[in-house]
C-alpha cells in the first residue's frame, strides 16, 4: 500500500533528523539547514539545504548522508539534494530544542 503524502513527509523529516553534523551535536533538520522539501506526484524528493558556513569541511558528507537517509525510505522515488546559500543560515533558523542544546536560550 502506498503512503499518503503526509506520512511520507513525516518519514522524510525523521530521516533528516537522523543526520548529524559531526562538529555539532544537533541534527541537520533542527539546525535549520533544511530549507525546502518538495515531493512530486511520483514521490521524487527535491531537498534544498544549506550549511552553517560556506566552507564547511563536511559539506559533501552532509549532502550525501541526507540523500541516502531519504532515499532509504520505502516508496520514495529519485532523491536530489541541492546546496543553497540564500538566505544565509543563522542561529535563529534552529529549532528551540537545538538552541537549548547548544546553549543559545
Amino acid at each position: 500500500m502506498e503512503k499518503d503524502l503526509l506520512q511520507l513527509e513525516a518519514e522524510i523529516v525523521l530521516a533528516l533528523k537522523s543526520v548529524y553534523d559531526p562538529e555539532i551535536p544537533v541534527n541537520i533538520y533542527d539546525l535549520g539547514l533544511i530549507y525546502e522539501v518538495d515531493i512530486d506526484d511520483y514521490n521524487n524528493v527535491d531537498i534544498k539545504m544549506t550549511l552553517t558556513a560556506p566552507n564547511c569541511p563536511v559539506a559533501d558528507d552532509l549532502l550525501r548522508d541526507a540523500k541516502v537517509a531519504v532515499a532509504n525510505i520505502e516508496d520514495t522515488g529519485k532523491v536530489t539534494v541541492e546546496l543553497v546559500f540564500e538566505p544565509p543560515w543563522d542561529k535563529n533558523m534552529m529549532s528551540e530544542e537545538a538552541q537549548l542544546e547548544l546553549g543559545f536560550l
